[in-house]
């Protein structure tokens, strides 16, 4: 019975399974991003706009934002055409490209407004919002510009800025040219643009009439404008189109246009938004076939009106069938937002509708016969202002009918409804597209958040089923426009951000038949053999019958026989039924998941298969149940996959250990009685008889009255039989705690006990003699138990007028309530019985009614059920009736939250049973009384502060007495002090506030890791209290040596909730101070007077603030001692004391004890040798002693000094290290933040040009060698002669060579035209890269011979720039290294300046003088105490308004400048400099709370100016609060510029900078503080932070004080710890030879070993000088440039304060490469100090680098060559070599008769007539010739 029960229910779960499975497909949450093919932005501004895919080649055409691209399917680019930015302004009407405008111009974006693929003439018609609208035609192929018609007005199709109001579509003819009808917004300016048109598409895209009218005469033209005074009506009219297609004879476009409707009874009109299609013919050339009809849909009464998205597609055969139509009818999917009130803003509530097109027509067509009729008006407001009548025509309308001049344009007035097929009310809908799949119609729709959802449409109203969301792009939400793939497998979806492709279908995801075929996508199917979900095309041999299910009812069933085994049966024969199989002729496999497997054997639709052998059955213990499940699968030997399993179940009866589990297991489970066993095999049971042991129990004690028990019948010695009902036993003993009749009686009557009277006791009635009388029970006639006794009676006074609750106790006061219910007096008033108080024979609770007068006491007198003697009672104690009174109450005054305890005084307080005091209406919750007082606590108080009377009640009695309490304002906390403490707490915290004296005993709170811990506090007045700190609940074995934050930190103020916890507070709890025990013996043993040294850690906690001490008390025996702290010690001065004494240290709430101290008494001289000595005469050796015990007191005290003088040289130092290692921990994380996407664009690399150009010319910005060269026409010819012949020369080397000599021997060629030579000789080589480098080698190895004939020291070859060959050799490695800067020491440096950059920002930066109070230059140190505080402002991002407002971090003494500068830092942090606004150019706006908004400047009418001083404005100054929302908005010139314009500009703060930077040489930068010249007017001089003339007057030389410095030096110490690593990172870059797998550039060691050769050649064997040599050669030539000037590297802007950094960090550099040791001496310049730790360890990476450069193996010069060669290809054309002759030229001009002369002299250069060759150069280039 039980195995067929199994089977069926695991046949009806089975059932249920796969009946829920669709619907539990329908619920799987919407599926998460997979990882799709996408295209993001590549511009912050380059948002996409439209989409398109060529339907023949596949490939996808993407309008953004001023680009259109060409994509490959996988959305790869492959061609991108640039549309803007551009000069325009939207007012210029004709735009300015065809006359000139007046208006402002600024650099607009071009928004893509339509984007249509001609495929007649092969082209993509694009169409932008710059010039009006003007259109590109380019070429599909590379996007080549064929046309671009802009000089007619129709060439501008509308001004609008929007990319979603336009609607394109091209009508296709065979015969003649196409015709575009264009509809579109027009933005307010209805004469300019027609809102709808036809067009002329001409073949030739440069044609004159591309784009014309179609027809245009003077009174008729293919086209409609919106009348003007429509816009007087509706002032914001427009049309918007939101999609258009056509059909038959016709085109359509859907719109959304504002109506002025009057809503149902209402007068008033009000403005909504109706959506209408509009229809027109494709030949109507005058537009007379203009029909326009509302559409909308509705939905369980809610109305969907306004139009998001539409898609025109087919049918198909199933929702054809339950429409009612024919497969190929046209269908249009629309998306409708609820409601008809916002068009921007439309509602989250959105609808999927269906018209069928037919339908619309026939409406269309109905309406046109009854206006043809007569019937009705036009019906067309905007455009017929007025109500015009229709005119009667007799003629037949048919399907196709086209209008006439008359009834036209005409307006339907009744809305088409759609069929409503899906709803979604939380994430809009905001675009669709559909394709027909397998008769199936599907609709694929995006949404607001991004995601698109799947919707299968098989009939109108319930068989939409939504089967699929998947999220496709980051962030929503989807534009309309999507598109198939040309095979319709993929959708593109985009977003603003990102296009995406995704798949049609995702079958792949299903992993069972039932969850594919449940899916609800009717792409997939299950692949049976496969085991996979596919679709059917995919799937191998899909077409053979049963291999492919596409129903649910076709997947794969599998039952098996026998379903359940013992785990004792092996081997046995299963038999498995399959369903829906196909053939298995290639054979089968059976798998018990991981047991076994083996073959199975096919008989029709059976396969027998082998249970497991012993070895692999499942092991069952008992823990786990009886039974094991296993997945039996099916494997094809065909596909090798699973493709169908049954569960099959193992189960083990043995482990049952009892019959009942035995024979209720549902498998075939037998108990065998006699072995008391479970088993599967009955037969090996055996029939026998047992025996039960009989139980015995006995109980002598009385505390226990009845006890249940546990049953068990023992069996067969020792079995226990089942007890299923769980029967108990009762066992009791009637005399146990019942001493007395009446509780003998109480107890539970199936026990039968009684009261035995002659005995006195509680027994059963065969225990008691057997007289009848003396036997009581509750059943008998004499069931009453007399001589009833009162023992105790509560309370035992009361008022008189009654009400008090008399509880009286006692024995036999009756067995039920009715007994006592109306016989009880106390003091002879009526007492009334309460039958809740009443405990039967123990207790009755009496309410007292009222007493007269006359009455003062008595007794309590009871009668239980009669008045007989017997059953009479009377207490001992007397009743007494009392007068209460009040007399004052204390305090009269507190918080209105209440939790004030109040004491009432008066007398007999403690009388009655309940007391209820109220002050006013509120309740005063009773706490305790006493005859004199009652206490009770405040509640809050509803009516706010006031004065309320206070009213006692005790019982009945109201007492009288005029008590007044006031409710006061609830206290607060407004600052506390210090905010941190230890983690034990306990040490003293100021707290201020107010009303804190309304609390009586205030406490303070921590609450960490759930737990509460509280501690005292102490009020000293109403403003002020104290209190020791909360310890916070931290497990003592994990304290960390973190710092901990509360979750919760607040005051328990009596009731006030508002305090319990303090938001505003960031309470620290730093770790506790750890001391150390003195040795391992614990006994420090010491002379008198010596210093105890106790040595810890955390003894100062690391307070932000710094200045943080805790309160030690140190305790030698029982005195105290002075201590002086330090982070790791406590030095204390020890008492007089002598002896042995314990050492007890206390701090917070700790105490500990490190040991005891033995202090062994010192005494200088004892008494028997004084007297010796004085004997023998010795005054002087008195005096000796005195002296020696004065050196030694003195040497004790210096000695003492010096430890204390340490420990505070050890506390400046842990301080600063531990400040460097927050702030490096704060600015890596900065760094991290700015350099997290340095892999990708993140470092604003500058291209290789403007690189070179930055190196070879500093400071030249638009250089001729940039440009083509300029030369009079009638000249050109002669002079490009003239220079081509030239450059002949200069590719002669001994030409060359001559040249340079020549030019370096004249006295007037200066160090500047040397520089400019060299860098134009080396643009001129950039493309013979060989040929410059021999020239190189050539003047280098004469510089060597000529420093060594001179006799000047070697060392100083190449140090400075004095030759042309030493800039050639920078220019040299300048081009040759740009790429191991770009791949490898381009990030540490970009690193480093951002670091120093952001590490300088974090503090005040004097933007006048460009001092801060970070730097590492003690130049640009601030040296004065600036208080300010960080700010976090939000930015709205200009970008755009609605994202999320940008935290932008600020300081409040920044000027508004440098606030506009960190703002656009933050803003643009990944965009490079000089794409930046400039500060200059963005005005700072305000936007305060209250709506109000102003500009800030850093000089406006509200600054400061005092005694000429004038400070420029602050966020201080303005007063901006910490969190306030900000914009920069472009620059406005406000009353205030206009008046003041020409001092403000001059004094804007990069005014500053550019004063600094030009003062002089770069170098200078440094060295000298600019003085800022007054205004010349007014005589003001401008400050910021620091008044110049307080250091700027005064001598160079005082101004670096040393005091001063020392002081300040820890700042410059602090900055450089927090930028040790980035400098660490850059040097260890530069200094080896593979870094980061980066192989170490040619052009170094190929130098290198030039250098060492030429040392070889000279015979110089001295290490430092060849050190000395490439030191000069590459570090100090290139290197240097690079660290003091990253802007040649990158597109950045370089203030004065990181310059000056940057210069300490490049002398450290140079200073590592110097082999001469610098001796560092008082005097020594603070940078040297600074790195003095470091330098050594530096020098030795220097010495490793040059070591392991020239242990390489040597590069031959093929191989250089070879580089060198691929260098020149790399660059050819960066630079006009024109250009750059003709700048080498003006030298042979200026030097024309020294440079022949040489020539003449030269053999070489005789024999190669050199002189004629250049002479012939200088007639072609003479101007007179």
């Amino acid at each position: 019975m039980s195995a067929a029960m199994w089977i069926w229910t695991c046949l009806i779960s089975h059932l249920l399974l796969s009946t829920m499975m669709p619907s539990l497909a329908r619920q799987q949450p919407p599926h998460p991003k997979r990882p799709f093919a996408t295209f993001p932005r590549e511009q912050a501004e380059g948002t996409f706009n439209h989409l398109v895919v060529d339907e023949k080649t596949g490939h996808i055409y993407l309008g953004a934002v001023n680009r259109i691209y060409k994509l490959s399917n996988d959305l790869k680019v492959l061609v991108t055409h640039q549309t803007g930015p551009d000069e325009d302004n939207p007012k210029c009407y004709p735009p300015r490209i065809v006359q000139t405008c007046n208006e402002p111009l600024t650099l607009t974006n071009n928004i893509n407004k339509m984007l249509l693929i001609d495929y007649k003439e092969n082209r993509l018609i694009a169409c932008g919002s710059l010039y009006q609208g003007i259109c590109k035609l380019l070429r599909l192929e590379d996007l080549f510009k064929l046309g671009e018609p802009f000089h007619k007005k129709e060439h501008y199709l509308s001004g609008v800025n929007e990319s979603g109001s336009v609607f394109g579509v091209i009508v296709s003819y065979s015969n003649m040219d196409d015709k575009l009808f264009i509809a579109t917004a027009v933005d307010g300016k209805p004469e300019y643009f027609p809102t709808i048109s036809s067009r002329k598409l001409t073949k030739n895209s440069e044609a004159d009439g591309m784009f014309a009218y179609v027809f245009h005469d003077e009174f008729v033209a293919s086209m409609i404008k919106i009348p003007s005074d429509t816009f007087t009506i509706i002032p914001d009219f427009d049309i918007y189109y939101i999609y258009g297609f056509s059909s038959g004879n016709f085109v359509y476009f859907l719109t959304l246009q504002p109506e002025m409707i009057s809503p149902p009874g209402s007068t008033t009109k009000e403005q909504v938004y109706t959506s209408k299609l509009v229809r027109l013919c494709k030949e109507d050339t005058a537009f007379n076939s203009y029909v326009e009809v509302p559409i909308g849909c509705e939905k369980n009464g809610v109305e969907y009106r306004l139009l998001q998205a539409a898609y025109l597609s087919k049918a198909g055969a199933i929702l054809a069938r339950s429409l009612g139509a024919s497969p190929d009818d046209d269908i249009l999917f629309t998306v409708f937002s609820k409601g008809q009130k916002r068009k921007m803003k439309s509602l989250d509530e959105s609808a999927l509708c269906i018209f069928i097109l037919k339908k619309i027509n026939d409406r269309i067509k109905e309406r046109l016969q009854s206006c043809y009729r007569g019937e009705g008006t036009l019906d067309l407001a905007w455009l017929k202002v007025k109500d015009i009548p229709c005119s009667s025509a007799l003629l037949t309308i048919d399907d196709n009918f086209c209008g006439l001049d008359m009834n036209a344009p005409l307006g339907v007035s009744e809305m088409v409804r759609g069929l409503p097929i899906f709803t979604e009310d939380g994430d809009r809908m905001t675009s669709v597209i559909a394709y027909v799949y397998k008769n199936h119609s599907l609709a694929f729709v995006g949404t607001k958040s991004g995601k698109m959802k799947k919707i299968r449409v098989d009939g109108p109203t319930s068989s939409a089923l939504e089967y699929e969301i998947v999220q496709v792009v980051d962030t929503g939400p989807i534009l309309r426009d999507m598109a198939f793939s040309v095979d319709h497998e993929h959708l593109y979806i985009m977003s603003e951000k990102q296009l995406t492709r995704v798949p049609v279908e995702s079958c792949g995801q299903y992993k069972t038949c039932s969850n594919c075929l449940g899916s609800g996508d009717p792409h997939c199917g299950w692949c049976v053999l496969h085991n996979t979900c596919t679709r059917k095309e995919r799937c191998e041999r899909s077409s053979e019958p049963r291999r492919f299910a596409s129903e649910m009812k076709q997947c794969v069933r599998l039952t098996v026989h026998p379903n359940n085994i013992s785990v004792s049966q092996y081997n046995v024969l299963l038999v498995l039924e399959t369903y829906n199989v196909p053939e298995l002729s290639a054979g089968v496999n059976c798998t018990f998941e991981d047991l076994s497997e083996m073959d199975g054997l096919v008989v029709g639709n059976q396969i027998q298969c082998i249970s497991p052998a012993a070895k692999e059955v499942p092991q069952i213990i008992m823990e786990n149940g009886d039974h094991h499940i296993v997945q039996l699968q099916l494997k094809s030997k065909e596909t090798g996959m699973t493709f169908a399993s049954t569960s099959f179940v193992f189960y083990n009866c043995s482990v049952h250990n009892s019959c009942l589990s035995c024979v209720e297991s549902p498998y075939r489970c037998h108990w065998c009685k006699y072995r008391h066993v479970c088993t599967h095999d009955p037969r090996s049971c055996s029939f026998q008889e047992g025996r039960v042991k009989l139980p015995e129990y006995s109980y002598e004690g009385m505390e226990i009255n009845s006890l249940p028990v546990e049953l068990t019948v023992v069996w067969n010695g020792f079995f226990n039989i089942d007890n299923p009902a769980q029967n108990k036993v009762h066992l009791y003993k009637c005399g146990a705690m019942r001493d007395s009749c009446g509780l003998c009686l109480k107890a539970d009557p199936d026990f039968e006990c009684g009261w035995c009277e002659g005995q006195n006791q509680c027994t059963l009635k065969h225990h008691c003699p057997v007289q009848e009388n003396q036997w009581l029970e509750l059943s008998g006639t004499k069931g009453k138990c007399t001589n009833p006794r009162i023992t105790d009676i509560i309370p035992v006074t009361g008022p008189r007028e009654g009400g008090t609750k008399v509880t009286i106790r006692g024995e036999n006061l009756g067995l039920e309530f009715r007994d006592i219910a109306s016989h009880v007096k106390v003091a002879g008033v009526e007492c009334k019985p309460l039958v809740e108080g009443y405990i039967p024979a123990e207790q009755i609770v009496c309410e007292m009614g009222e007493a007269k007068p006359s009455q003062h006491a008595g007794f309590v007198e009871i009668c239980v059920a009669e008045c007989k003697p017997e059953f009479m009672a009377r207490s001992s104690q007397l009743y007494y009736f009392m007068t209460l009174t009040l007399s004052d109450l204390k305090p009269k005054r507190g918080p209105v939250s209440g939790g004030t305890q109040v004491t009432i005084t008066g007398t007999n307080l403690n009388a009655g049973s309940n007391v209820v005091v109220t002050f006013g209406r509120q309740p005063c919750l009773f706490y305790r009384r006493s005859t004199k007082h009652i206490v009770c606590n405040t509640t809050a108080s509803d009516d706010g502060f006031d004065k309320v009377k206070v009213s006692v009640r005790v019982d009945k009695a109201k007492i009288h007495q005029e008590l007044q309490f006031e409710y006061m304002e609830d206290p607060t906390i407004l600052r506390i002090e210090p905010e941190w403490s230890i983690i034990s707490g306990n040490t003293p915290i100021a707290v201020w506030g107010t009303h804190l004296d309304l609390i009586q005993n205030p406490q303070i709170r921590a609450k960490h890791g759930g737990k509460e811990h509280v501690n005292i506090c102490e009020v000293q007045n109403a403003t002020e209290m104290t209190c020791q700190a909360p310890a916070l609940a931290v497990d003592p074995n994990h304290q960390s040596e973190l710092t901990e934050r509360p979750e919760e930190f607040g005051f328990i103020l009596d009731n006030v909730q508002s305090l319990l916890i303090l938001n505003k507070t960031n309470f620290t709890y730093y770790p506790n101070p750890v001391f150390e025990a003195f040795n391992p013996s614990g006994i420090l043993e010491l002379k008198p007077g010596t210093p105890i040294i106790l040595k810890g850690k955390n003894l100062i906690p690391p307070v932000t603030g710094g200045n943080a001490k805790l309160n030690y008390t140190v305790l030698i025996g029982e005195k105290p001692c002075v201590v002086t702290v330090s982070d790791v010690q406590l030095l204390c001065e020890s008492p007089n004391l002598i002896g042995r004494h314990k050492v007890m240290a206390r701090v917070g709430g700790l105490e500990f004890s490190p040991g005891m101290v033995y202090i062994s008494p010192d005494s200088p001289l004892s008494l028997p040798a004084i007297v010796s000595i004085a004997v023998a005469g010795g005054l002087l050796i008195i005096f000796i002693v005195a002296v020696l015990i004065a050196y030694k007191r003195k040497s004790r005290e210096s000695d003492l000094t010096l430890k204390r003088l340490q420990m505070q040289m050890d506390n400046l130092e842990s301080r600063v290290a531990l400040e460097c290692k927050e702030a490096f921990a704060e600015l890596q994380t900065d760094i991290h933040e700015l350099t997290s996407d340095l892999d990708g664009a993140g470092i604003p690399f500058l291209d290789y040009r403007t690189y070179t150009m930055r190196v070879l010319f500093p400071g030249i910005e638009d250089h001729p060698v940039l440009r083509d060269l300029e030369v009079p026409g009638y000249r050109q010819e002669r002079v490009e002669k003239g220079l081509k012949l030239f450059a002949q020369l200069i590719n002669n080397k001994v030409f060359l060579l001559s040249f340079i000599r020549t030019l370096e021997s004249q006295r007037s060629f200066s160090m500047r035209d040397r520089g400019n030579v060299a860098s134009l000789i080396m643009t001129v080589l950039q493309s013979k890269l060989e040929y410059a480098t021999d020239v190189l080698k050539q003047l280098l190895a004469d510089l060597i011979d000529k420093n060594l004939e001179s006799k000047n020291h070697p060392k100083l070859l190449l140090r400075r720039t004095e030759s042309v060959a030493e800039k050639m050799l920078t220019n040299w490695f300048t081009f040759l290294l740009y790429k191991f800067l770009k791949e490898c020491a381009g990030e540490p440096l970009f690193s480093l300046f951002c670091a120093i950059k952001q590490q300088m920002e974090k503090g005040p930066i004097d933007s006048i003088t460009g001092e801060a109070r970070y730097s590492l230059s003690e130049d640009k140190l601030i040296r004065q105490q600036i208080d300010y505080k960080t700010l976090v402002l939000s930015c709205v991002n200009p970008d755009n308004v609605n994202s999320p407002e940008i935290p932008v971090k600020i300081l409040n003494c920044d000027t508004i400048t440098q606030v506009k500068e960190k703002i656009l830092d933050a803003i643009f942090k990944n965009v490079p400099c000089s794409h930046r606004p400039k500060a200059a150019d963005m005005d700072l706006e305000w936007r305060q709370a209250s709506g109000a908004r102003m500009i800030l400047q850093d000089e406006d009418i509200t600054t400061k100016i005092e005694n000429d001083w004038k400070r420029l404005n602050t966020l201080a100054h303005y007063q901006v609060p910490d969190g306030s929302v900000v914009a920069l908005v472009s620059k406005q010139v406000t009353a205030y510029n206009a008046v003041n314009n020409s001092t403000v500009s001059r004094t804007s703060a990069s005014k500053y900078e550019n004063m600094i930077r030009y003062t002089g040489s770069p170098d200078s930068l440094r060295s000298r503080t600019p003085m800022i010249t007054p205004d010349l007017e007014s005589g003001v001089k401008m400050w910021h932070l620091v008044k110049n003339h307080e250091h700027g007057d005064q001598k160079e030389g005082d101004r670096g004080s040393k005091m001063v410095s020392e002081i300040y030096l820890t700042r410059l110490l602090a900055t450089k710890g927090t930028l040790q690593k980035f400098v660490d990172d850059l040097f260890e870059t530069i200094f080896s030879t593979a870094h980061r797998g980066s192989a170490l550039p040619l052009a170094i060691k190929y130098m290198f070993d030039f250098l060492d050769e030429q040392a070889d050649k000279h015979n110089i064997h001295d290490p430092h000088v060849r050190h000395t040599w490439k030191s000069n050669c590459l570090p100090l030539r290139f290197w240097v440039n690079m660290i003091k000037n990253p802007q040649f590297v990158f597109d950045i802007h370089k203030n004065s304060i990181t310059d000056a950094c940057l210069s300490v960090v490049a002398q450290t550099f140079m200073d590592s490469c110097s082999t001469s040791e610098h001796r560092l001496g008082k005097d020594s310049p603070s940078n040297k100090l600074l790195y003095a730790k470091d330098i050594p360890s530096y020098k030795n990476w220097v010495e490793r680098y040059y070591s392991d450069i020239g242990k390489m193996p040597a590069i031959s010069d093929q191989d250089m060559n070879a580089y060198l060669a691929e260098q020149s290809r790399m660059h050819m054309n960066e630079f006009n070599t024109m250009s750059a002759l003709s700048e080498i030229y003006s030298y042979v001009g200026k030097y024309s008769e020294e440079i022949l002369g040489a020539l003449d002299q030269d053999d070489q250069a005789g024999k190669q007539k050199l002189a004629y060759k250049l002479e012939q150069v200088i007639t072609l280039m003479s101007i007179d010739s």
